[in-house]
């Protein structure tokens, strides 16, 4: 059974001597905005949390505790009337669209929703209510660099308190439709941007937040998943006509919900799963060169060339992601997705941009970080880095980005690999692995 703990004070009062009253009309928001000072009513919880999750953090308030203030906060001003913040309508383009997107005025909005979440912090600085973590060992170790890129475009986002930022969690008040449960989430993902990093800011910035949202949350995750990937997209492709943006992003995101493992994908970002020292392949990443991706471009009208790798149209190597406006629909938005369950066998969870991949095969992750764990003593901390160092050594120049997910404790799969390479089976296994069994002996003589 989970603890509940009593979130400290302590950072709550620190916020409000900072911010002793509300903000006033026109007075500076505590956050920069670094929007385009316009939201769609899709976005604005996205927006919103993005900001307080960037600004609490940075005062020493806990990822749980500001999860939950900022669920709370959000939920607020969701149900107050938001034409007050009307700021114009734009009409879409296209041959018989009528329908109008009412766009709101994005300073005074966030104002908004920091006098809320001044409030909420005033009530429980006085009463906090009891927050349940994670009951399922988790450790996240990530690492992301530009690498040999003029740019880096490459985005993450991992949420263990997946439960508490959209009020899913028994000890916290939920609105319905949604309802409360006692079952572990812990959401994460890796966006790899192309053209720009706009779309994979955005993704970060919403798409949990779609999934979250989603009325199928609850029942079938995967089904949020899939669809949240393609709200997304619609969303963004509203923003980029707008704006005239022309980034586009490949995705893949896991939503861990108690014993079962949910995943979804577009391009070539792609998630592994590791169970008893094995790579098990969760997914087939979307290449144009795939046969059913490159019948479904040219039936579109569309073709696939090869350039250098196989591409869209003679441009992108991708047949799948958010955004690229130009290349739709053509480079589709719609999800892969599949589920799995989890046997407390399985060892860690991997996600990765292509820059990885492409220079990393799946069993020379195994062999990495089992050497990393012998090499540390079993300190999983820096195996995301051991990784990205591996991928660039191998001659990528690409952004790298490596998340790593253990789904047991570090020390735990180290013990296992030691008690195997004293197993009779140990001489035959090795001989296909330069390090399984190998290090492991090493390791256990040091």
């Amino acid at each position: 059974m989970a603890l509940e703990l009593e979130p400290s004070a302590a950072p709550l009062s620190s916020f409000l001597r900072d911010f002793p009253a509300p903000l006033a009309p026109g007075e500076p928001l505590p956050w920069s905005s670094a929007g385009s000072g316009a939201l769609s009513r899709a976005e604005v919880p996205g927006a919103l949390a993005e900001r307080a999750r960037s600004l609490l953090g940075s005062r020493g308030v806990s990822p749980l505790l500001a999860a939950s203030l900022i669920h709370a906060a959000v939920d607020e001003v969701l149900q107050t009337d938001l034409t007050e913040f009307k700021l114009q309508n734009v009409e879409t383009e296209g041959e018989g669209d009528e329908e109008r997107f009412t766009l709101l005025d994005e300073e005074s909005l966030q104002r908004c929703f920091f006098n809320k979440l001044r409030d909420v912090c005033c009530e429980w600085q006085k009463q906090s209510p009891s927050l349940r973590p994670l009951t399922r060992f988790l450790l996240v170790s990530i690492h992301a660099i530009r690498n040999a890129r003029r740019k880096m475009e490459d985005r993450h986002v991992l949420l263990p308190e997946f439960n508490q930022l959209f009020g899913l969690s028994e000890c916290l008040p939920l609105s319905p439709p949604l309802q409360k449960d006692d079952v572990d989430r812990a959401y994460f993902a890796v966006f790899d941007g192309h053209g720009g990093v706009d779309a994979a800011n955005y993704s970060a910035t919403h798409l949990h937040v779609n999934v979250g949202l989603h009325e199928e949350i609850v029942k079938n995750p995967a089904e949020a998943l899939k669809c949240s990937f393609q709200k997304t997209d619609e969303m963004f492709l509203f923003k980029a006509k707008r704006e005239k943006l022309r980034s586009g992003t490949t995705g893949v995101s896991a939503l861990i919900v108690g014993n079962k493992l949910h995943i979804a994908w577009l391009g070539d970002s792609q998630v592994m799963l590791v169970q008893q020292g094995k790579a098990v392949t969760l997914m087939e990443p979307h290449k144009p060169e795939r046969e059913d991706e490159r019948a479904r471009i040219e039936t579109l009208g569309g073709c696939v060339t090869y350039m250098d790798c196989w591409r869209v149209n003679g441009t992108l190597a991708v047949s799948r992601a958010i955004g690229d406006i130009c290349q739709k629909p053509y480079v589709s938005g719609d999800a892969d997705a599949d589920s799995f369950e989890l046997t407390g066998s399985e060892d860690y969870l991997l996600l990765a941009c292509d820059g990885f991949f492409d220079a990393i095969k799946p069993q020379e992750v195994v062999d990495l970080v089992l050497d990393h764990l012998m090499q540390t003593k079993g300190v999983g901390l820096k195996a995301a880095e051991r990784l990205v160092a591996a991928a660039k050594e191998n001659g990528s120049s690409d952004n790298i980005t490596v998340l790593l997910v253990f789904l047991r404790d570090p020390q735990d799969i180290l013990a296992d690999c030691l008690n195997d390479s004293k197993s009779p089976r140990a001489d035959d296994d090795a001989q296909s692995s330069p390090f399984n069994f190998l290090s492991c002996e090493a390791a256990a003589a040091q």
